[in-house]
């Protein structure tokens, strides 16, 4: 057993710096086996999606970049929170990441409502140049009074319309029951059409579905493959109404507190794990759609010109109810990003 020797032949000022550095010495080592810094990021749907590929990106960078120094652990498919309590747990610090659709910050600021009018952007580069524009970036800071930080879009893909039988005409959706987000906007779409929106968690779709409770929803190719909607739903019509994005949010206690340093290697790699998730997003339009398709479990409606316009002729007045609380500065811009 090693003793401490502080012999009375050293100054009392010596004998202090000799055992401030033992002290320093037993600290240093006790940090080099500290445990590392525990990151949760949590989401809702699977791991083959663009959003789970991208967490999984976001964990292998940062333990490559910080070794031992942090640890992203990720959770699918709800195994932590649903979508409908998710920021209520990344503010308490339950959870540190979260990337939850454009619609669920409703009640955090209005303004991102405006990702969920119907027929707004043409595409996805609409989408895209939208989001990279002055006036999509500060949608990214529109909530720090709330406690959130955005940090970054990441994307998913048009929406498409399903349902028991096929919808090809805005009357065909007249006292059906489609599964929406909680999005104030959305049921205003339905309501539109003269159909039903129904409230209900991403994890319980499929369920509702298979079960008849709710006659259709509205979704990514992605999403509709991925948690296998096509096999109980009959009918896919490809509308490119809307667009399904989300918003990858951290706390503004979590990230305020983390070093600085730190923190710059840890955005970096958020930003480089998104752009690798809309790389996969992009590509998965047309594969998902395909299999979608080879499955023949549900027919694809292909809508003529005359009947898209029909619908968007139905949706369209959804923008002026919403007008006031988005802006109409900030749907002009949007509008602006589909030249």
């Amino acid at each position: 057993m090693t003793t401490l020797n502080t012999s009375t032949n050293l100054s009392p000022l010596k004998q202090l710096v000799k055992i401030s550095a033992i002290a320093a010495l037993f600290g240093a080592s006790l940090t080099a086996f500290a445990a590392p810094v525990e990151i949760k990021f949590s989401h809702v749907v699977a791991e083959n999606t663009p959003k789970g590929q991208m967490a999984l990106k976001f964990k292998e960078l940062v333990e490559k970049r910080l070794p031992g120094e942090y640890q992203v652990n990720v959770f699918p498919n709800s195994q932590l929170f649903g979508d409908n309590n998710e920021l209520s747990a990344l503010l308490l610090n339950d959870v540190q990441f979260v990337a939850p659709s454009l619609s669920k910050f409703e009640r955090y600021t209005k303004k991102l409502q405006i990702f969920d009018l119907p027929f707004l952007f043409q595409d996805m580069d609409a989408v895209n140049r939208f989001q990279q524009s002055e006036a999509g970036q500060k949608l990214l800071n529109s909530m720090k009074r709330k406690g959130l930080v955005g940090l970054g879009y990441l994307h998913n893909g048009m929406k498409q319309f399903s349902a028991s039988s096929p919808l090809v005409n805005p009357e065909d959706a007249k006292g059906k029951k489609f599964r929406i987000m909680a999005s104030d906007v959305l049921a205003a779409q339905f309501q539109a059409i003269d159909a039903i929106p129904v409230k209900k968690p991403f994890s319980e779709v499929f369920t509702l579905l298979q079960t008849r409770a709710i006659d259709g929803q509205e979704n990514t190719w992605s999403n509709i493959y991925s948690k296998k909607f096509y096999e109980v739903q009959s009918n896919i019509t490809e509308s490119n109404h809307g667009v399904l994005d989300y918003m990858v949010v951290t706390s503004n206690e979590f990230w305020k507190g983390l070093p600085g340093d730190k923190r710059k290697v840890i955005k970096a790699s958020l930003d480089e794990a998104v752009a690798y998730g809309n790389e996969i997003a992009a590509a998965k339009v047309n594969k998902d759609k395909q299999a979608i398709i080879d499955s023949k479990r549900s027919a694809i409606t292909y809508l003529n010109a005359s009947q898209r316009a029909a619908w968007v002729a139905s949706m369209k007045p959804v923008w002026a109810q919403f007008e006031e609380k988005i802006g109409k500065d900030l749907i002009d811009a949007a509008v602006a990003s589909n030249q």
